[in-house]
C-alpha cells in the first residue's frame, strides 16, 4: 500500500512516500480503509525529543475511513464510516484502537471527519479538562489560527466563554472574528498583554492556551487572572525556553499544564476520547460545530501539503484526501 513517512534529511524534516505491505490487525484492532487524514504540527515538526524522527516513522495521527475489520468491537461494524486518532494513518490503510474511534456524523464529509479528532481533543483538553473553563470565563488563545486554536475557539463559544485570539495576520484575525471571536489582537510573541488586559478591565483571563511557544509564555503569565490556568500546547516559534516569573505564578496561584498525547496510556487516551465526545459530540451531530478546513490536497501531494503547513499560511486544518 502507499504510505508517507517522516524523516530528517540534511537537518530538515521531510515527508517521503513508501510502498509497504498492508497492515494486518491484531486482536482488538480495527483495520480501516483510509479516506482522509489531516496534517498536525506536532507530528510534522519532529522538533522535540519525544516527537523526533532520527529514524524514519510513518506519518499521521488522525483521520477517517471505512471499517474493513471491526476487530471484535461491539459498537462499530465493518462498512461504517469512522473518524479516529491513530498513529501511522497517512496511508491507504490504518490500524485503529476501537476506543479511539467514533462514527462520522452524517453531514460530515470525509475531509471534515479526517480533520476532527486530533485538533478538537487537544483543544478540549486545553480549555475543558485542564483549563476547567466555565461559562462566562475569558479564554485567550495565543496563536489562534492553528487547527487547535480554531477548534478551541469553536468549543469555547459553544460552551459560553468569551474568547481573545492573537495572530500576526490581519486576514486571519478577520476570519476568526467572523467565527465569533470576541477580541482579536494583532501581535507576535508576548505583545498581546496590554490589549488583553484592557479587554478584561485589567482582571486578566481565566484560561490561557499557548499555541506559539517560548516567545509567548511570559505574556501568558502576565495576562492570567488570579487562579488562572495556563496550558502549553505548541512551539511554532521553535523557542523551547522562556523567562519564568515565579512571583506572579506564586502570588496569583496560577496553574501551568502541558498538553501532549505522547505519554498517555491507551486507557488515558480512551478516557480523553470519551470525555470529548460526551461534551462536544452533540454539537457535531446538531451541526453547531464543524471543522474548519483551509485546504485539501491529494494523497500523492502530501509533501506539498506539508510545505503549505510549514509556510503558516493556513487557518484551521490542512487535509489529505485518500482516493
Amino acid at each position: 500500500m502507499k504510505s508517507w513517512w517522516i524523516t530528517k534529511r540534511e537537518g530538515a524534516v521531510v515527508l517521503e512516500p513508501r510502498d509497504i505491505p498492508q497492515p494486518q490487525p491484531a486482536a482488538g484492532q480495527m483495520l480501516v480503509r483510509m479516506r482522509a487524514a489531516s496534517l498536525n504540527r506536532g507530528d510534522m515538526l519532529a522538533r522535540i525529543k519525544r516527537h523526533g524522527a532520527q529514524t524514519a516513522r510513518m506519518a499521521g495521527v488522525d483521520g477517517a475511513g471505512e471499517v474493513v475489520d471491526a476487530g471484535g468491537s461491539t459498537l462499530l461494524r465493518a462498512g461504517e464510516r469512522v473518524m479516529f486518532r491513530a498513529p501511522a494513518c497517512i496511508a491507504e490503510y490504518a490500524l485503529v484502537d476501537p476506543a479511539l474511534a467514533s462514527r462520522v456524523p452524517e453531514h460530515f464529509s470525509w475531509e471534515e471527519a479526517g480533520a476532527t479528532l486530533a485538533a478538537f481533543i487537544t483543544g478540549w483538553e486545553s480549555i475543558i479538562e485542564f483549563g476547567r473553563m466555565q461559562r462566562g470565563d475569558w479564554v485567550l488563545l495565543a496563536g489562534a489560527s492553528s487547527g487547535v486554536g480554531v477548534a478551541a475557539l469553536q468549543m469555547a463559544k459553544y460552551l459560553g466563554a468569551r474568547v481573545i485570539g492573537t495572530s500576526g495576520s490581519p486576514k486571519k484575525l478577520a476570519a476568526l472574528k467572523s467565527m465569533g471571536m470576541d477580541v482579536t489582537i494583532e501581535s507576535r510573541g508576548s505583545a498581546f498583554v496590554d490589549a488583553a488586559l484592557e479587554a478584561t478591565d485589567g482582571k486578566g483571563v481565566q484560561v490561557v492556551v499557548n499555541l506559539i511557544g517560548g516567545t509567548a509564555f511570559p505574556g501568558c503569565v502576565r495576562v492570567a487572572a488570579d487562579f488562572g490556568r495556563i496550558i502549553i500546547v505548541g512551539y511554532v516559534d521553535d523557542t523551547m525556553h522562556a523567562d519564568f516569573d515565579l512571583e506572579t505564578v506564586h502570588g496569583r496561584r496560577l496553574q501551568i499544564s502541558g498538553i501532549s498525547n505522547t505519554p498517555l496510556s491507551p486507557v488515558q487516551r480512551a478516557q480523553a476520547h470519551a470525555g470529548f465526545m460526551r461534551d462536544i459530540g452533540p454539537a457535531f451531530e446538531s451541526g453547531a460545530i464543524k471543522p474548519v478546513i483551509d485546504r485539501v490536497f491529494a494523497f500523492d501531494d502530501a509533501a506539498a501539503a506539508k510545505a503549505y503547513v510549514d509556510s503558516d499560511a493556513h487557518l484551521g486544518k490542512v487535509v489529505l484526501r485518500v482516493a
